[in-house]
């Protein structure tokens, strides 16, 4: 196992992407690794680097999961040119792509696959220092002096802090594929009147990055709902289990399916909707409540830019819901957020503790990071 340490500058990005490049032809297998990560360290002992690699893995994508506890994803080389593939077939051909997102994470990762399959490199958006709108559209214009078509990947933050910049260069894009966290709907308003054509990508490490696009699963890529409506995925992109974790493996692994933590529907053209994590229901006095559906209560009130709603333990109710609001503005008044929430969604599904936070924490690429904020609403 080769460990490389990447920090988003190009220097690092274009080591991790020789080494990516040397494993997908056979060479080892390699584990991407930031070395600002609090927890980088932590994740590396707990790949146990010096342990022989389990067969046919090409790459080792850590994560602390939802729960904290590391946890290694094995992907094969096959796995990730299946995606890379289905990804350029949906999207309307091979091109070129700009990495905006950090290299480490499964999202910015494939962006060197599906550069590589295209017959070159990215253009690469040093984020050492954090993302930076007018360094992206100097990137961009790089991209666009190469021939089409031209894409990037990002989160929904980085898109709305480039459409709050005038655009960047945004419209000139053949796709902006979003992953890393659910597409608010005014976001993607937003973005279809600026002229940028947006899709939003479902997946994760395990399935080598998005592999529903839009609700629609990319070729060679099957979806069903199991038991208690949690989304379950088969086809070829999907990684073979745990690095040294076989009980997890076998727990989320079975039968070429594998069983997400998310719940989901069909809606009626046959698109998947993704309702959130299955560990997010709040049982409060008896009654379930979905916290991804008071967050899109909350985020469809205008005075409202983000928020994240979670349980937190009582000793009336079992569970409470809580939540954490960034205000578009001045704070609007609670009682206004209650009745919002109340007539969307029922007396059971309003907050009973509120906190309003200039921004919410964040753990990984875009994604929430609900035990921060669970901390935070304790508090």
């Amino acid at each position: 196992m080769r460990t490389v340490w990447t920090d988003g500058g190009p220097a690092t990005v274009e080591r991790l992407r020789r080494a990516v490049l040397d494993a997908l032809d056979g060479g080892p297998a390699v584990l991407p690794l930031d070395p600002r990560s609090p927890a980088a360290g932590e994740l590396r002992t707990a790949m146990a680097p010096d342990e022989p690699v389990e067969p046919d893995t090409a790459v080792i994508v850590p994560t602390s999961g939802s729960t904290g506890a590391p946890k290694g994803v094995l992907l094969s080389a096959s796995a990730l040119l299946a995606s890379a593939r289905a990804t350029h077939d949906r999207l309307g051909g091979a091109g070129g792509w700009l990495l905006a997102t950090p290299a480490h994470y499964i999202g910015g990762l494939q962006v060197l696959v599906r550069a590589h399959l295209a017959g070159g490199s990215p253009v690469v958006l040093d984020t050492s220092a954090g993302f930076d709108p007018q360094a992206f559209a100097e990137a961009a214009r790089t991209l666009f002096a190469r021939p089409g078509p031209h894409y990037s990947a990002l989160v929904p933050t980085q898109l709305a802090r480039l459409l709050d910049a005038g655009g960047a260069g945004l419209d000139r894009f053949t796709a902006v594929v979003l992953g890393g966290a659910a597409l608010d709907e005014r976001l993607r308003a937003r973005a279809a009147a600026a002229g940028v054509h947006v899709i939003s990508a479902y997946g994760m490490s395990e399935t080598a990055s998005g592999c529903v696009y839009d609700g629609v699963p990319l070729d060679g890529v099957r979806v069903r709902l199991g038991e208690g409506d949690r989304i379950e995925i088969a086809g070829t992109v999907l990684a073979h289990g745990y690095r040294r974790r076989p009980d997890l493996t076998a727990a989320a692994f079975t039968g070429g399916w594998f069983r997400t933590s998310d719940l989901g529907r069909f809606a009626a053209d046959g698109r998947l909707e993704v309702l959130g994590r299955a560990d997010d229901v709040i049982n409060t006095g008896g009654v379930k409540v979905s916290a991804a559906d008071v967050e899109r209560a909350l985020t469809a009130h205008p005075a409202v830019a983000d928020a994240c709603v979670v349980a937190l333990p009582d000793e009336e109710w079992g569970q409470l819901v809580a939540a954490a609001v960034v205000p578009a503005g001045p704070p609007p008044p609670v009682e206004e957020l209650r009745a919002a929430i109340r007539t969307a969604l029922g007396a059971p599904a309003v907050p009973k503790r509120w906190r309003f936070v200039d921004e919410l924490p964040v753990a990984g690429p875009g994604k929430v990071d609900r035990t921060a904020v669970r901390a935070t609403l304790s508090g």
